[in-house]
């Protein structure tokens, strides 16, 4: 049984499908908590509240996941090293990992047939 591939890379579909879907998740998940990380520093620099102390930490761990499955997708489909640092510093703006997972997932797709 062989895997189908492209003639872009000799990364099977499969691999390429499996990687998409790590990178989405995550960076719908990384832009959440960018989101609630901004509400908690409204809080606690804006009113002084400090109910959210947790969120710094949990975003940059989920940061440190989002990087790691958008260099495996990256390097699954060859991206050049710009795209690769750009899509990384998405998950840093707030909205931003979302318009990048919809710019990559429309890339990602159209070159691979998913």
């Amino acid at each position: 049984m062989t895997e189908t591939t492209t003639t872009a890379t000799t990364t099977p579909v499969n691999k390429v499908r499996g990687a998409l879907l790590r990178y989405r998740i995550l960076a719908w998940i990384t832009g959440l908590w960018l989101l609630l990380l901004v509400a908690e520093l409204i809080l606690k620099y804006g009113f002084d509240v400090d109910a959210l102390d947790f969120v710094p930490i949990v975003h940059g761990w989920v940061y440190f996941v989002y990087l790691i499955f958008t260099i495996d997708l990256a390097i699954k489909v060859r991206w050049p090293l710009g795209k690769i640092i750009v899509t990384a510093i998405a998950g840093t703006i707030p909205f931003l990992s979302f318009w990048f997972e919809h710019i990559r997932t429309k890339e990602v797709k159209a070159a691979y047939h998913l």
